[in-house]
């Protein structure tokens, strides 16, 4: 999944979510179909105690909504 280091500089981002990694990837695919920009951030193995190891999820705040409803289609 990619990384903050792969957004382009002029995409501002925001958080989405956490997701179980299987909802995750299904999630990520639609938010490339839809050409929306997003990077995920995994637990470290010291925060999966915090995090419950969900992986977390940021998207183009100006697509906010349309990831959202992805993500509650998916998740839901």
């Amino acid at each position: 999944m990619p990384g903050l280091q792969d957004v382009p500089k002029d995409v501002r981002t925001v958080y989405l979510g956490e997701f179980l990694p299987d909802h995750a990837r299904a999630i990520a695919v639609e938010l490339d179909q839809q050409e929306i920009v997003w990077w995920s951030k995994e637990p470290s193995v010291f925060s999966k105690i915090w995090d419950r190891g969900g992986i977390h999820l940021f998207v183009d705040r100006t697509k906010l909504d349309l990831a959202r409803a992805i993500a509650a289609g998916v998740a839901g």
